[in-house]
């Protein structure tokens, strides 16, 4: 399993905590220190909704201004592999290339605990 996100993002910790707690083995990649390239973001599009991966809630998509970009999935992916804080976290990679986006601890339970 490897979680991908920021030391310092809550949802993060929220999930870090969940699978210590639960004593389930992670690696984790710290977009800060190691950048997600669009390789790898491509191979998470294909098991989740783009809708899904990309935040348009954070500080860095308001301060970019890409609202008023109107993106579209290609110009999104190129964004995201150029500064990772467009992505939602955590994305956990599970069991054989499965992905999860976000922290939900009923979805944790049912889906990391079986």
């Amino acid at each position: 399993m490897t979680i991908y996100g920021i030391k310092t993002c809550s949802s993060v910790g929220k999930a870090r905590k969940f699978m210590k707690e639960n004593g389930i083995e992670f690696d984790f990649v710290d977009y800060k220190v190691e950048s997600v390239g669009e390789d790898k973001i491509r191979e998470w599009l294909k098991q989740i909704d783009i809708k899904t991966l990309f935040n348009t809630r954070g500080t860095k998509y308001r301060d970019l201004k890409l609202k008023e970009l109107n993106l579209d999935d290609e110009g999104k992916i190129k964004w995201m592999a150029k500064e990772n804080y467009l992505i939602k976290r955590p994305v956990i990679e599970y069991g054989d290339g499965k992905v999860f986006v976000g922290y939900k601890e009923e979805m944790y339970k049912e889906t990391f605990l079986c």
